[in-house]
């Protein structure tokens, strides 16, 4: 709008106070029409009224001033029923998007709106300001009376003055332009620009410079008081304001559509060929010009929320993103319901809904006052909905459903589905526009829009623009689904290839962090395990497949599984290197990995390492807290063969920490590889209470650094030990009678380690597991260990290789029971290999204290 100078204000400054806003009588040509200007108060009474609703309107100012409104302006429909000839459109006395000038007058408006409203109006006065009628541009001559078809504009005022509605108004016939061709027509709607002017009848600087900015908002109080001050200054009672604004509210006025330049071809066309004269053009009907410009606000709605969402992939952030986007421009409720299998993040969902089908509210937003839909529709309910409602015939059809007005027995029927809780205060009477929420034809969501019930009813204009918008949501929340399927896939494939180690073992204890990739996917190839061995010991290992993706974590999941079978073998942790080097080179060219593995024996406190191309471990010492990076042989990535593997021993104290780690954390672009060992061993080195706390203190020191891509395995283990005391060993003879002997021993052991209530089983399962070995050694000691831990351990070891395993034993079979007694009262038992024979091992839960 173009704020100007009211030229035909007479002078005047002194007495009274008060504020006058007047129009200006613009020259169409020159892009502006006349405008009458009208403030009505709180009380719904004329407060000021210009002279071009004098023009306009035929009422005088001293008549207008004090009286209701409603009996000065156009608030109801003034003309019957009229059809244009060309396009055959009927439209009303107050025909447009917004409802009638009424909705405004009394209040129940809050924003914006528009219409058109065709009226019977007196011969104007004469102009004695200016001793003639005015004949300006759009105002009628003197002396014919006649009907008027106004435009009209309706602007809340906010502010703590008595001025409640701002009432513009024009006549449309002021609108046409000069030049009837498509040019002039199109410009039709820029010219739509009113034309205020404010003089002063009250020398008050201060109260004034406050008061401006309540008429003209987009005026700023040190402007205001800027102009106020020259104005007083100069004893001029006339200042100009100018400022180009858009109006906020195009309205579907209802003008007839003027034919369009095709038709006026095709008519002339017609015309040259009947030898006729060519037709006259349409005069100059803004009407079609309107249309254009509510056409184009719509689309520019459209590329507004567009714009607005879809800024991320995460699901929930775009849900809330589409509701927001809505609301209060285009509807003053949105709520958003989509299928389970979205929400759950699988796949697409199949087939046509039904009334079975669970529909989960995901967001909520509307212009109520707040928590008025929280209890009665919270968000994150799931509800199926019966085939005689809205939501039901939008989600079968996939096409947009409109209610112009929610009835009292629609309104029961959609409450009945809430339950207990009545929702019929909150849609009743309201307009509803339920629209499709679809990808590739398959219905994802819907969304309910509702508009208050003094606003608007949605109509089909507002359809087609519903289910553009929906179309698009659509397409973006199913970007925002297929991210969160193929991210949860990728999540559930690396935790299912990631063990579930216990935080404890015999003799340590164990933490371990995962992080995956921040840059390229979160599916990599990093991983670390836990293995139980014989003797009380623990294998650690960390590893690393070369490359990213879904190729590099199956890579990894097949050597985790060979180091598990090939540790359980007991194999040193050099020879079993070198068989993971060969698998991986049978498995293909492309396997390549780093690995890192160790093994803790609590007993004898020492660690026996072997390095395959991998990241060294930190070691930190209990006593000083000092923490070092292990000096171990590189050696080579497994799958590149040839590369021998040296295993090294290391002599640990209990309460010492191993750290091991993939390059992931420790390495960084662009800056060198010890930047991030010395960082690691700076952080390990501190003190922590437990262990989360110091993998938790690792990675703030080493994960803050932007840019990282790689994912990262850690693995910690505190190095306990096990005491001396808590170990009894005996070696039995190859006798029959070394049975006896076993029972003998075990029993006493534990009543010195005040286990007597482990006596009877430890006695029972330690006959039979001796008593095999002694008929199945080939001539060598037999040994006899109990460890004392967090369980009872019992170890038989011989020198036979061959592993007993379980059998069915029939009634005349004087074997093959032993081990499954022991399976049966065990709490876990095994077997393994070692280099000398085999190990038949079993544990005991120890009782509580």
């Amino acid at each position: 709008m173009d704020r100007g100078t009211d030229r035909d204000a007479p002078p005047s400054r002194g007495a009274g106070s008060g504020a006058a806003v007047g129009a200006v009588a613009g020259d169409a040509a020159a892009g502006r029409v006349p405008l009458a200007v009208v403030v009505v108060d709180r009380d719904g009474l004329v407060s000021h009224w210009s002279r071009g609703a004098r023009r306009l309107f035929g009422t005088a100012k001293e008549e207008a001033i004090g009286r209701p409104a409603a009996d000065l302006l156009p608030v109801s429909g003034a003309l019957p029923e009229e059809t244009d000839e060309v396009t055959h459109r009927s439209y009303t006395a107050c025909d447009g998007l917004g409802p009638g000038l009424e909705s405004s007058l009394d209040g129940r408006l809050s924003y914006p709106a528009a219409g058109r409203a065709r009226l019977t109006v007196p011969v104007p006065e004469p102009d004695h300001a200016h001793g003639h009628e005015r004949d300006d541009a759009g105002a009628r001559p003197s002396g014919e009376p006649g009907r008027a078809d106004v435009l009209w504009w309706a602007y809340p005022l906010v502010g703590p003055g008595p001025e409640r509605l701002l009432v513009l108004a024009a006549d449309a016939g002021g609108l046409r332009p000069d030049d009837p061709g498509e040019a002039g027509a199109r410009e039709v709607p820029e010219r739509i620009a009113p034309a205020f002017a404010l003089h002063t009848d009250f020398p008050g600087a201060e109260d004034l410079a406050r008061r401006l900015p309540e008429i003209l908002p987009s005026m700023s109080v040190g402007e205001s008081a800027r102009i106020v001050a020259q104005v007083l200054e100069l004893g001029y009672p006339v200042l100009e304001f100018s400022q180009n604004d858009r109006v906020p509210v195009t309205p579907d006025w209802g003008v007839p559509r003027r034919a369009g330049r095709r038709a006026r071809r095709e008519r002339a066309a017609r015309a040259a060929a009947q030898g006729l004269p060519a037709p006259e053009e349409d005069a100059g009907d803004p009407g079609e010009d309107l249309e254009h410009a509510a056409v184009r606000e719509r689309l520019e709605f459209l590329n507004e929320v567009s714009g607005r969402i879809g800024t991320s992939l995460d699901l929930a952030r775009t849900v809330v993103e589409v509701s927001k986007a809505v609301v209060p421009r285009f509807t003053d409720v949105a709520g958003t319901y989509l299928r389970e299998q979205v929400v759950a993040g699988e796949g697409f969902p199949d087939g046509v809904p039904d009334t079975t089908t669970l529909w989960h509210r995901v967001a909520v937003e509307h212009t109520d006052e707040p928590g008025r839909w929280d209890d009665v529709v919270p968000v994150g309910e799931a509800m199926p909905f019966p085939a005689h409602t809205p939501f039901f015939q939008c989600m079968t059809t996939g096409e947009p459903v409109l209610v112009p007005r929610i009835s009292e027995p629609m309104g029961h029927a959609i409450a009945s589905q809430f339950e207990k809780r009545d929702i019929r205060p909150l849609i009743t009477h309201r307009s509803m526009l339920v629209v499709p929420l679809k990808a590739r034809n398959v219905v994802l969501g819907f969304m309910v829009l509702l508009r208050h019930p003094e606003r608007a009813e949605f109509n089909d204009m507002d359809r087609v623009t519903g289910a553009e918008l929906a179309a698009r949501a659509g397409l973006v929340l199913d970007n925002a689904r297929m991210y969160t399927h193929q991210e949860s896939v990728a999540e559930t494939l690396q935790d299912s290839m990631l063990p579930r180690i216990p935080a404890r073992r015999a003799g340590c204890d164990i933490a371990t962090r995962y992080l995956p990739g921040t840059l390229l996917g979160r599916v990599g190839g990093d991983w670390f395990d836990s293995v139980k061995l014989p003797g009380a010991r623990t294998a650690l290992v960390v590893g690393d497949v070369m490359g990213h993706g879904l190729n590099s974590a199956a890579m990894m999941g097949q050597l985790r599984t060979a180091v598990q079978t090939m540790a359980a073998l007991d194999l040193p942790p050099a020879q079993l290197l070198r068989h993971l080097d060969d698998l991986a080179q049978r498995l293909g060219d492309t396997y390549l990995a780093t690995c890192l593995y160790a093994v803790y024996d609590p007993i004898a406190s020492e660690l026996l390492l072997a390095n395959a191309g991998h990241v060294p471990p930190v070691l930190v010492r209990a006593g000083d807290g000092r923490s070092e990076l292990l000096d171990l042989p590189t050696g080579a990535p497994v799958g590149v063969g040839g590369v021998p593997f040296e295993t090294v021993r290391v002599r640990v104290r209990p309460g010492d920490r191993l750290v091991m780690c993939t390059d992931g954390l420790v390495e960084m672009r662009g800056e060198d590889i010890g930047v991030g060992l010395a960082t690691l061993c700076a952080s390990a080195a501190h003190p922590a209470a437990a262990m989360d706390e110091a993998c938790d203190t690792i990675i703030r020191a080493l994960n803050t650094r932007d840019g990282r891509k790689d994912d990262v395995a850690l693995l910690m283990a505190r190095l306990n030990g096990i005491a001396p005391d808590d170990v009894a060993e005996w070696r039995l003879a190859r006798e029959p009678g070394q049975a006896a002997r076993a029972r003998a021993v075990v029993r006493e052991q534990l009543h010195v380690w005040g286990l007597a209530r482990l006596a009877d089983p430890a006695e029972l399962l330690v006959s039979e597991l001796v008593t095999n070995a002694v008929r199945h050694s080939r001539g060598g000691a037999v040994a006899l260990r109990l460890v004392r831990g967090d369980t009872l351990l019992c170890e038989v070891d011989d020198d036979d290789h061959e592993l007993p395993t379980l059998t069915s034993a029939g009634p005349g079979d004087e074997s093959g029971r032993g081990l499954r007694v022991v399976s049966a009262l065990a709490r876990e038992w095994g077997t393994s290999r070692t280099g000398t024979g085999k190990t038949v091992w079993f544990e005991l839960t120890l009782p509580r204290r």
